[in-house]
């Protein structure tokens, strides 16, 4: 590892990944590249926590990591890799789960969330926040980018890793939760008042990383905009046409309010912004179907970086064990 600060993030292997996931956040993954010390993880073992279809889940993993390498995540200079290939995780979770209180883990917000919708609420669900933490100690994590409501999580890691380091002396490094720079807030295409989701969830709304050209051009000619027929970027009067130029702005590395100029009608803005979405994914679809095409080589990668990262969580682990108490083998 370098002296640059080390950053963690996981995403997990649920539906496909859209222009929403890669503009406001998966951009912001690339560019931290050039200044932290990165580990990105596709957490198939957090997927868990509600009963997945197995074959599903197989093809979803290894779906997203390819578009993570497609969209510019490099293997050769951060470390990306599957959550179920490195094992230490679930022996560290094990070491949280005991270092966490009942009362602690019952007050998750998203326990509570989820265990109210789910049919079957497993104990995975509940004590899951453990295994998030030990994710992120294992590698002695500086920071991690996180939106609000991943922020309770991080503060939970925060108690865990300093009630253990009180316990049993300096073991873990105590993460920082950090907010990452505002990437685009886009915006469901047929309802601009909501953020755009899963294509099951609104399929005209939202754009799927790996919608081809004509379906782009279909979803944002038929995108909500209002009677009005001025091109100007005012998010509470016009949402829909503010949505429009803060995806036209993002991809074309302009200004929301600065997007529009040159631009007399809503078809144009809806031309320009479909043509600039369909330029800007060209060669994310691109790598990501060369890497489809080539299994073995997706494999090389993804083993290069479970074993870069459990050289790494290994070490932290034999150190954790040892001031525990635990017999070395």
């Amino acid at each position: 590892m370098s002296n640059k600060k080390l950053v963690f993030s996981g995403v997990q292997p649920t539906g496909n990944l859209h222009l929403g996931n890669y503009l406001g956040a998966l951009k912001n993954f690339v560019a931290l590249q050039k200044e932290m010390e990165c580990i990105y993880c596709v957490v198939d073992l957090h997927a868990l926590t509600l009963p997945q279809d197995p074959e599903e889940l197989k093809a979803s993993t290894l779906s997203l990591a390819q578009m993570l390498i497609a969209v510019g995540i490099d293997p050769d200079r951060s470390t990306l890799f599957i959550q179920s290939h490195v094992s230490e995780h679930t022996e560290c979770a094990w070491l949280m789960e005991c270092t966490a209180s009942f009362g602690e883990l019952r007050r998750m917000t998203q326990f509570k969330d989820k265990s109210d919708k789910a049919d079957f609420v497993s104990g995975g669900l509940f004590t899951y926040p453990a295994l998030q933490a030990s994710d992120i100690i294992l590698y002695d994590t500086d920071q991690v980018p996180v939106g609000e409501d991943q922020r309770q999580h991080i503060e939970l890691t925060r108690d865990l890793t300093e009630r253990f380091n009180n316990r049993y002396g300096e073991t873990f490094v105590v993460p920082e939760a950090v907010i990452p720079p505002a990437g685009a807030r886009v915006m469901d295409l047929q309802d601009p008042s909501s953020k755009m989701s899963k294509s099951e969830d609104s399929p005209q709304g939202s754009i799927s990383l790996l919608d081809d050209e004509r379906t782009i051009e279909k979803k944002i000619k038929r995108a909500v905009t209002d009677s009005e027929g001025e091109v100007i970027f005012d998010s509470t009067n016009k949402p829909g046409v503010s949505n429009l130029l803060s995806i036209l702005g993002a991809a074309t590395g302009q200004n929301p309010k600065d997007a529009g100029k040159g631009l007399s009608n809503y078809g144009e803005l809806k031309g320009a912004t479909a043509e600039s979405v369909i330029e800007m994914l060209r060669p994310i679809q691109s790598r990501y179907y060369e890497l489809v095409n080539d299994p073995s080589e997706t494999n090389r990668l993804l083993m290069l970086g479970a074993d870069k990262a459990r050289e790494v969580a290994s070490t932290t682990l034999d150190r954790a064990k040892n001031n525990l108490g635990l017999l070395p083998r």
